[in-house]
């Protein structure tokens, strides 16, 4: 079990001293308790042995035991693709590295299951459907691309879906308009992007309410978000996977729809109407080619004749 959780366990009795210890080392986790156990007990403003007596009562040997488990945290927080590259370098044949890979997919995807409470999927889909104003989506390096996935489902269920794609200097222009109504959802995995974090912190601090989507490290979003669903992404690779992610993400899509109302349904009545009168998909066309809108193409049409003229 993650440190932070617990500190947050509702399992341990605390004295009022040791509370203080506690809301310290989670106010700035991690680094609130990377330095000396004197140090930690003279700024929550306690005793020495308080702070010994509180780790120990955590289920730890003393504060060195304590220190050391937080370092492994930090350290597996901070793991780059370069620093995992030789102790999760394939190895044996391409159809071995290949299967051990797709095996490991498979294993994270199941541990899913059980890493966020349904409860939170529930709160999230609450958040994103109810908001008053906007939902607007953001996402790192890669995740943003996770972000991307899920604006476009939200959008065909409710308007007012913003995906922030790359963070810009106009990106961060858009916290302008946001406040207490709003919704922001966030996708970030270690190593973290600063850009990404800085958002939302100025996000939360204008009210606006967060969902996040991270890994079993937790990214700082954490301690801001009204819902966050924590995404196994350790793999055979020196890449995490975001495998884990999609599949979450794809479930909260399914929790919203099981919640659908009728005005929501009409919307996605509506916007299928759009879609076909603009042929956007195959299934949009008419026999009638040569009258297709040009979205259909010329070459597309002819080439659907052939087709038709086969079967």
């Amino acid at each position: 079990m993650a440190i932070r959780d617990v500190l947050i366990s509702q399992d341990i009795a605390l004295t009022p001293s040791e509370e203080k210890i506690v809301r310290l080392l989670l106010t700035d986790y991690p680094t609130s308790g990377l330095g000396t156990a004197a140090s930690l007990a003279r700024r929550a403003g306690v005793s020495d042995p308080t702070v010994v007596r509180l780790v120990m009562k955590l289920g730890y040997e003393g504060f060195a035991d304590f220190q050391e488990k937080l370092l492994a945290e930090v350290e597996a927080r901070l793991h780059s693709p370069l620093l995992m590259m030789e102790t999760k370098r394939g190895s044996g044949s391409q159809d071995n590295t290949i299967l051990s890979y797709l095996h490991s997919v498979g294993e994270a995807i199941e541990k899913s299951v059980s890493a966020t409470p349904l409860q939170s999927y529930d709160r999230a889909a609450t958040l994103i459907m109810e908001a008053k104003g906007e939902v607007v989506i953001l996402g790192g390096r890669f995740s943003r691309h996770m972000a991307g996935m899920l604006a476009s489902h939200i959008v065909q269920f409710r308007s007012g879906v913003r995906d922030l794609g790359i963070l810009s200097p106009p990106a961060f222009d858009t916290l302008a308009d946001l406040g207490r109504k709003d919704v922001l959802v966030v996708f970030d995995y270690r190593r973290y992007q600063l850009d990404v974090v800085a958002y939302a912190r100025q996000a939360s601090a204008r009210g606006v309410r967060i969902v996040l989507f991270t890994d079993p490290w937790l990214s700082p979003i954490a301690d801001l978000a009204e819902a966050t669903i924590v995404s196994p992404i350790e793999v055979a690779s020196p890449y995490d996977t975001l495998a884990t992610a999609l599949a979450q993400a794809e479930a909260l899509v399914a929790r919203i729809v099981s919640t659908l109302g009728d005005e929501a349904t009409a919307r996605i009545e509506r916007l299928e109407e759009v879609r076909h009168a603009n042929s956007v998909t195959l299934d949009s066309l008419t026999p009638d080619f040569d009258s297709a809108p040009a979205v259909a193409s010329k070459p597309a049409r002819e080439g659907l004749a052939r087709q038709g003229q086969k079967s």
